[in-house]
């Protein structure tokens, strides 16, 4: 058990049997009353985010959880096999809980699992990848960057919208959060 004053940014908390990931805290002593830690949680397998209140002192329970480096290898059936960088193990992980994830990973990247007791929790990818596109339809003369979109398969097979100019072929750089186009990438 540990108390409010252990809350930091990246913890993970165990609240009614639920694994919460602290994103901001803020320690607040109004003029009257007791302090209190003012949280905002995200559920580590939902990823769903709500506002917490904790009174100063209160007893609170952590969980270790650990992020380690991976490469993603392939996906088998309804999983994906990710390795170990440093101990070159293999790590099944469900597409559960790989989700939205496997739209943007590629064999031999590089990824974060977070592991609790050894079971996967989520996979981490970098906040941006660099992704082929291959098919959208041609582009047309007197297409501009600020004409508009259109729809662009990338190697994955996932489908993201692009500028109206860009061709099959093209390399871009795709946000893994949201999905968007970030630019192209010569």
């Amino acid at each position: 058990m540990a108390s409010t004053a252990d809350i930091k940014n990246g913890v993970v908390l165990n609240i009614d049997g639920q694994l919460w990931a602290v994103i901001e805290f803020q320690h607040v002593k109004p003029g009257k009353g007791g302090a209190f830690v003012r949280t905002k949680l995200k559920n580590v397998v939902s990823g769903k985010t709500v506002d917490r209140t904790f009174n100063a002192g209160a007893k609170i329970e952590t969980e270790n959880v650990d992020r380690r480096d991976f490469t993603y290898l392939y996906a088998d059936g309804d999983s994906y096999v990710f390795m170990d960088v440093a101990d070159y193990d293999q790590l099944h992980v469900s597409s559960a809980v790989v989700g939205d994830a496997s739209n943007f990973m590629l064999e031999s990247q590089a990824v974060t699992v977070a592991l609790h007791n050894g079971n996967p929790l989520y996979v981490e990818l970098p906040a941006s990848v660099v992704l082929e596109i291959t098919y959208t339809e041609p582009g047309l003369q007197g297409d501009r960057s600020t004409g508009g979109t259109k729809p662009a398969t990338v190697e994955t097979g996932f489908q993201i919208q692009v500028p109206l100019f860009l061709d099959m072929g093209t390399k871009v750089k795709v946000d893994t959060r949201t999905g968007d186009y970030l630019g192209r990438v010569n």
